[in-house]
């Protein structure tokens, strides 16, 4: 079926791109795009609306950080970190980078190794292409468990931190929607602080949701 929807596209959009198609086959065209016998299809220059992520999508992140390995594993973090200046911050991001072209890789697989990584990594597997990326990172925006190999280990220089954990235990930030090329899937990152059982800020968790996935599911197809 997938390879009749790539089929499809690809002639909606010669017609909708040739002159000589005529008005009328372009508005078709671009009214098929949109819909395929009521199912949505989202083309790369039409993302799916961030207000998919709505409460229901948020409560369902909530839902598995509620799981102690979350809590002990930032607080842990919090205490080995606490006190490190922002240059052994820097030192430590470019160590990560660094081993990321290297095979010995002492920090990355430490991180990717622990108890937290091993159960995002069970979260985005369980969610069946619904979640593409997960990590939860420390008070300092340091990464602390994560499902894959990030680009870096310190996020605290970016949005999905600085408008969360600074902004207490209910900040949620939701970025804008980028095209996958490889899957060709609309995906957002959902961005919430993450607190302890006294509701006390202790760091933040970056869930990349599937929106085209989301999509799919709301509308039952």
């Amino acid at each position: 079926m997938s390879m009749f929807f790539g089929f499809l596209i690809k002639k909606i959009k010669r017609l909708a791109v040739t002159p000589k198609s005529g008005f009328r086959t372009n508005v078709c065209a671009c009214l098929l795009a949109t819909t395929i016998w009521g199912h949505p299809v989202y083309a790369e220059t039409t993302a799916p609306s961030k207000s998919l992520i709505d409460d229901a999508a948020v409560e369902t992140i909530k839902s598995w950080l509620q799981n102690a390995v979350v809590e002990i594993s930032i607080t842990a973090q919090n205490k080995k970190y606490g006190a490190i200046s922002q240059s052994e911050v820097d030192a430590l991001d470019k160590q990560w980078r660094a081993e990321r072209e290297k095979e010995d890789q002492p920090l990355i697989a430490t991180t990717l190794s622990s108890p937290l990584s091993n159960y995002l990594t069970q979260i985005q597997a369980a969610s069946g292409g619904l979640f593409t990326e997960i990590f939860i990172m420390d008070a300092k925006g340091l990464n602390v468990g994560q499902s894959a190999i990030t680009s870096d280990f310190w996020q605290g220089d970016e949005a999905k931190f600085s408008k969360t954990y600074p902004n207490g235990s209910d900040a949620i930030f939701v970025d804008d929607p980028e095209f996958h090329e490889a899957t060709k899937t609309w995906r957002t990152q959902v961005n919430l602080t993450v607190s302890d059982a006294g509701n006390k800020p202790i760091g933040a968790v970056t869930v990349e949701y599937n929106l085209t996935e989301l999509a799919r599911r709301r509308t039952g197809n």
